[in-house]
């Protein structure tokens, strides 16, 4: 098997698995609880929160624990829509985003926000200019990626976090899912922060939001008393320190698994090139670990399908997109809607060896020959 779809999904590392069973384990009560056994277990997770924190260079009190990226999403821009309705209604976003953004701002603009899409430039960065453009006094948050999922490129988060910051009713949102663990990241002009870890080796069912000590919002679930007021529900400890040890595992293996990953990517791109119908579509500004091109003339869906035969791995977009529809950072980026519409993603791991890039490419070269006319 041939997995080449690591922005989708990583496989949880085995010490991540033994964490959240030791823990489930030892830790039998509900952190909420005021008995000894419940203060035990609050005060590891304690432990971990702190542990996160620290890695990402945030306050405790400022890590929520959730069941995703998506759910942090959803709680950070609806709730800082609905905290902050009385500063004004409108929101900026871009064409770049994860469908949990796209979806909760889509929400909010139906229920009578107003949305700007904001710019990006020939190689894919926001248009800084156009944003500055856009801004007025009446926005209330602004919500774009670190990297997008389809492409992979890296924004320039501090430059907007600085353009933005003149705004004292505008609350900066950064969907740092696919950043999280492969790059380093600065949330320091940041206000909200999202991601998982099941993208850097933890387990799927947990999420992180961090919100800024000076940030206030509704939260999407109401009642039932927990360790924060902006997330109900009893904490999953063992999933947090699950996160807490996928995180410190992924920092500590950085800049040897960022460096490995590269040369794939140097290579991938070096071999696709060859063929006349491929147009690469990430660039100098996309992380390694996502590779996306375009194949010109076949239907991708049909091109993933039968690579599957050769037990070949590979996505269309993201995950969370319908089948069938144009890559809207594709579109973003080229203003090509048959180049958006032929997209294939290709994400790469530290796990991946140099022999699965020589066997991707050999079924990839017998799916061309048999599909691209």
């Amino acid at each position: 098997m041939i997995y080449l779809d690591y922005a989708a999904n990583t496989p949880a590392d085995e010490q991540v698995i033994n964490t959240f069973a030791e823990v489930s384990r030892d830790f039998i009560a509900n952190p909420n609880s005021t008995h000894e056994l419940g203060r035990l277990a609050a005060s590891r997770l304690m432990e971990s929160t702190s542990g996160i924190a620290e890695i990402l260079g945030v306050s405790d009190s400022e890590i929520i624990f959730t069941s995703g990226a998506s759910e942090s999403n959803n709680t950070a821009i609806k709730g800082i829509a609905e905290r902050n309705r009385k500063y004004g209604k409108h929101i900026i976003t871009t064409f770049l985003e994860h469908s949990s953004v796209n979806g909760a701002v889509g929400y909010l603009q139906n229920n009578g926000f107003e949305v700007d899409y904001v710019g990006i430039t020939d190689n894919g960065l926001i248009d800084l200019d156009n944003l500055q453009e856009l801004m007025r006094d009446t926005t209330i948050l602004v919500s774009i990626c670190y990297v997008d999922s389809e492409v992979g490129i890296v924004q320039q988060i501090s430059k907007i976090g600085e353009i933005i910051k003149d705004y004292p009713h505008c609350n900066f949102h950064v969907d740092a899912t696919q950043a999280v663990g492969k790059i380093p990241v600065d949330f320091s002009n940041v206000d909200l922060v999202t991601f998982a870890p099941h993208k850097f080796y933890g387990l799927n069912g947990c999420g992180i939001l961090v919100k800024k000590e000076n940030v206030m919002m509704e939260p999407l679930i109401h009642g039932g008393i927990s360790t924060t007021p902006y997330r109900s529900g009893t904490p999953a400890l063992g999933m947090a320190a699950a996160a807490e040890k996928a995180l410190a595992l992924a920092d500590e293996n950085m800049e040897q698994r960022y460096s490995y990953v590269r040369k794939l990517n140097d290579k991938l791109k070096m071999e696709l090139i060859k063929y006349g119908n491929i147009k690469i579509n990430s660039n100098e500004n996309s992380i390694p670990f996502i590779l996306n091109i375009s194949i010109m003339k076949v239907n991708t869906e049909q091109f993933k399908k039968e690579l599957e035969s050769y037990d070949v791995y590979v996505s269309t977009k993201s995950a969370c997109c319908a089948p069938n529809t144009a890559s809207r950072p594709v579109y973003a980026l080229t203003g090509d809607r048959k180049r958006a519409l032929s997209t294939l993603r290709i994400s790469l791991s530290h796990l991946t060896s140099y022999s699965d890039i020589d066997l991707f490419l050999d079924a990839f070269d017998r799916c061309y020959k048999k599909l691209v006319k």
